[in-house]
């Protein structure tokens, strides 16, 4: 059987994630130190775990609706308007997703026809260019700069916009570099696409992580909330990564086709999840002030940290990652992390992994212990010292 043959041209020509092999290889390291993995190390907090164990205790272990239950969708619905002023109808507005992802790959599958571009700010997270060529589209890489705490510009978006493009990306508060958009910028974005039919899909998965500043999506621009899909979880604000609950808002004019094709993929998210996620939604703002808080102050040590041994790095204002620059060192993105990693037991990502721009820095998260990040800045201390050591003696 010939393989090569078989499968898609689509998938075959989708590199691998970037991030990856830096677990693979940490995996078999003893006393290692990770700062790569974005995910929280807390663990889902107690009454939301208890409202998914009583669910099974019940026997509530049957498909939902395929939308969602809508005692769920109600309560996403009321704590949107709570927490970020957007309004959303729970019957026809809101589907539950397994993770934001499917979220995602649901808007690109249905907004993308063949030789659609789907314009992409980078750095960003890894998914958002392999679905659209899934989708059969195009996707358009718009390079964000440090200079502008990698926020998308009004004039870099203008000057990537063609008759071909469909949808635009808003990957914020950002993951990996920690930037965010302000209304304000988020306005100036307003005004490119006013006269267009371009769609946005607003990736909002760490909207409660920002410090500093209250998160607003573009879909509380009054003209932008019927050409915007928002994308939101469970997975950063609530610590329920392995739980897989996402959800998908927008108008009820798309939501309706989007249900067919997650009513055809995945039937509904998990019964027990949900529940849970009921939980979360009704009682868990304080857990979500909590962790927060907790964010903020790894997110100060740890920048103070690294401008101290020498890498500068703007300070993020949102999701829990730093993006230091590492280019004083003369290594490449990948050399460092390798290097780092073998030479001193700790891991960070390549900056390079999240596309243009990213070439020249390393993301570091810090959803991890406060000893943990303390041990990572000394090491990283030793190793950009042997460093200097080893180049001034030509090795």
């Amino acid at each position: 059987m010939n393989y090569d043959l078989v499968l898609s041209d689509r998938i075959k020509g989708v590199q691998p994630s970037g991030i990856r092999k830096f677990f693979d290889i940490l995996e078999e390291m003893k006393d290692a130190i990770s700062l790569g993995i974005g995910e929280p190390d807390f663990v889902t907090p107690w009454h939301i775990r208890d409202a998914g164990i009583y669910s099974l205790e019940k026997g509530f272990t049957k498909y939902t609706s395929n939308a969602g239950m809508a005692g769920l969708r109600r309560e996403i619905a009321s704590y949107l308007e709570r927490r970020f002023q957007l309004r959303y109808d729970f019957a026809s507005q809101i589907i539950v997703t397994v993770g934001g992802s499917e979220a995602i790959d649901l808007a690109l599958r249905c907004l993308v026809d063949p030789g659609d571009e789907v314009i992409v700010p980078v750095p960003s997270f890894v998914c958002y260019g392999p679905l659209t060529t899934m989708a059969g589209g195009t996707p358009v890489y718009v390079e964000t700069k440090a200079e502008d705490e990698f926020r998308l510009t009004p004039e870099a978006l203008r000057a990537a916009i063609t008759p071909r493009t469909k949808v635009l990306v808003l990957p914020y508060p950002n993951n990996p570099t920690g930037g965010i958009m302000e209304r304000q910028d988020l306005e100036a974005i307003a005004e490119v696409l006013r006269g267009t039919d371009i769609m946005v899909v607003s990736d909002e998965i760490y909207a409660e992580l920002t410090y500093g500043q209250h998160h607003v999506s573009i879909a509380n621009l009054p003209d932008m909330y019927d050409r915007t899909l928002v994308v939101n979880g469970f997975s950063k604000s609530h610590a329920m990564t392995g739980w897989r609950m996402g959800y998908l808002c927008g108008p009820k004019e798309l939501i309706s086709q989007m249900l067919k094709l997650h009513q055809f993929g995945i039937m509904s998210a998990p019964t027990m999840s949900q529940y849970a996620a009921i939980e979360a939604m009704r009682s868990g703002d304080k857990d979500i002030e909590r962790m927060r808080d907790e964010y903020d102050g790894r997110r100060r040590y740890l920048v103070e940290g690294l401008r101290r041994i020498g890498l500068p790095c703007f300070e993020p204002r949102g999701a829990f990652y730093v993006f230091p620059d590492i280019r004083s060192t003369g290594l490449s993105s990948e050399e460092f992390c390798e290097r780092f990693l073998m030479e001193e037991k700790v891991a960070v990502i390549a900056g390079n992994a999240f596309g243009q721009g990213g070439e020249g820095f390393v993301r570091c998260c810090y959803a991890t212990s406060m000893k943990d990040i303390a041990e990572a800045l000394t090491r990283m201390d030793n190793f950009l010292t042997n460093l200097k050591k080893k180049q001034s003696r030509g090795e």
